[in-house]
C-alpha cells in the first residue's frame, strides 16, 4: 500500500466524447515505433464492445477470495484491430481513398451506435478509460519478473522495462486490458498517469485538455480536494466493475439524466428513462442508486436555494481548482526517490539493441 494514492475522478454527464483526450495522450507518449495501437487513453461509447474488443468477457483480476483470476490476453488482429493507413499521396493520380489493410476493428469502432430502439428508447453514454493505477493491481500480481511496482509516494503503477520480458501475463492479469503490448520491443506499455507532469504540479495531459472539464485529479487523502470530496464525502464518484476486485483508483460519476421514452404514438412515457439501471449497476455496483439521487437531490436544492457544494464541484468553474496535485509533496521530496530509479525517462528503452530514438528518424 502507497503512502498516498493519487486518483482521478470523470463525471460522465459532461463528457461528450469528443476524444480531445485520446488525442493528447497519443501526442504526448507516441513517441516510439510500436505503439499505432496503444491507446493509453480512449473513450469508447456504451453499451457496445469497447477496446480491446469485449474486455469485459476477457477475465483477470480477482474472485471473492483474492485470487487471481485467469485471463485472456486480447489479440492485436481481432480484438485490436491492426492499425491502419491510407493511400493519400496517390490521391493526386486520381485514385480512389483506399485503406492500406482491411479494417477489421479498432478504436471507436462501434462509436455512437449505442442501443435500443430509435426513436423510441435508444440510449448511448460516454466512457473515458485509463490505467485505474488501482491499489490491488491485477498486473502487479500477475507479473512473474516483478517489472509492475507502484509508487510508494503517489501509487502510480508502473512497468520497470529492464525486467519486462514480454511474458503478458500481465494483460492477463489486468481486467480493464488497460496495459499493451509492444511487438516492436517486445515489452508491455500503459498510461504512466504523466507522472512527470505531475512532479511539476501540472495535470495528466488528458485532463488539461479536457473541453468538457470531466476530470479531477488530486490525491484521496486530501479532505479539501474534490476528489476527496466527491468519491468519500458525497460517495457520488464510483469506480467502474469494482467486483473485479482491484481496487481501481479512476472513479465515474455515473449519468443522472437521460432523455425520456416515447411510446408507440410517439407521446413521451412521464417518469420514464432510456437508460437501464441494471447496465449502470454492471458498471458501478448497487451503490450507483446512491450516487443518482445524491447528484439529483443537490440539483434540486441548488435550484431552489440557489446553493450546493456538489453541484459547484461538479461545475468546475475554474480549470485550476479541478487539479489539486500538492506540488510543494513533490518538491519536498528528493526527486531521485520520488520518480523511482527504475522508471527514469529513456533510461530503459534506450538499452534495448532494436530501439531506435525518435530524433534519430
Amino acid at each position: 500500500m502507497s503512502q498516498r494514492q493519487l486518483a482521478m475522478v470523470m463525471d460522465l454527464n459532461k463528457c461528450i466524447g469528443c476524444q480531445t483526450c485520446t488525442v493528447a495522450c497519443k501526442t504526448q507518449w507516441t513517441n516510439r515505433n510500436g505503439r499505432e495501437y496503444m491507446y493509453w487513453n480512449n473513450v469508447e461509447t456504451y453499451p457496445g464492445a469497447g477496446y480491446p474488443k469485449n474486455w469485459q468477457n476477457l477475465g483477470g483480476g480477482f474472485d471473492a477470495a483474492g485470487d487471481l483470476k485467469e485471463g485472456v490476453i486480447p489479440s492485436i488482429q481481432s480484438d485490436y484491430g491492426v492499425p491502419w493507413d491510407y493511400n493519400f499521396d496517390e490521391l493526386q493520380d486520381g485514385k480512389q481513398l483506399n485503406p492500406n489493410v482491411e479494417p477489421t476493428w479498432g478504436p471507436n469502432w462501434d462509436e455512437d451506435e449505442g442501443a435500443g430502439n430509435f426513436p423510441q428508447d435508444n440510449y448511448f453514454f460516454y466512457i473515458p478509460r485509463i490505467c485505474n493505477h488501482c491499489s490491488n493491481p491485477g498486473c502487479l500480481s500477475a507479473c512473474p519478473r516483478d517489472a509492475i511496482f507502484k509508487r510508494d509516494k503517489d501509487g502510480v503503477v508502473l512497468v520497470d522495462l529492464d525486467r519486462c520480458q514480454g511474458y503478458r501475463y500481465c494483460i492477463a492479469g489486468c481486467p480493464y486490458k488497460k496495459i499493451y503490448f509492444n511487438p516492436k520491443i517486445s515489452k508491455s506499455e500503459k498510461c504512466i498517469l504523466c507522472f512527470p507532469r505531475i512532479e511539476k504540479g501540472l495535470p495528466p495531459a488528458c485532463a488539461q485538455q479536457c473541453v468538457g472539464r470531466i476530470r479531477f485529479v488530486g490525491f484521496l487523502d486530501d479532505e479539501e480536494g474534490q476528489v476527496h470530496k466527491l468519491v468519500h464525502k458525497y460517495k457520488v464518484a464510483l469506480p467502474l466493475r469494482a467486483d473485479y476486485g482491484t481496487v481501481p483508483n479512476v472513479y465515474y460519476v455515473p449519468p443522472t439524466e437521460a432523455p425520456p421514452k416515447f411510446d408507440a404514438h410517439g407521446k413521451i412515457i412521464e417518469g420514464s428513462n432510456r437508460i437501464p439501471t441494471g447496465e449502470l449497476e454492471k458498471l458501478f455496483g448497487p451503490e450507483v442508486h446512491h450516487a443518482i439521487k445524491t447528484v439529483k437531490s443537490e440539483m434540486k436544492k441548488r435550484k431552489e436555494t440557489g446553493e450546493s457544494e456538489l453541484m459547484d464541484i461538479l461545475i468546475a468553474y475554474n480549470h485550476e481548482d479541478m487539479f489539486r496535485l500538492d506540488n510543494n509533496y513533490y518538491k519536498d521530496t528528493a526527486l531521485g526517490k520520488m520518480v523511482d530509479s527504475r522508471y527514469s525517462a529513456g533510461k530503459n528503452s534506450s538499452k534495448l539493441k532494436f530501439f531506435v530514438p525518435q530524433e534519430a528518424h
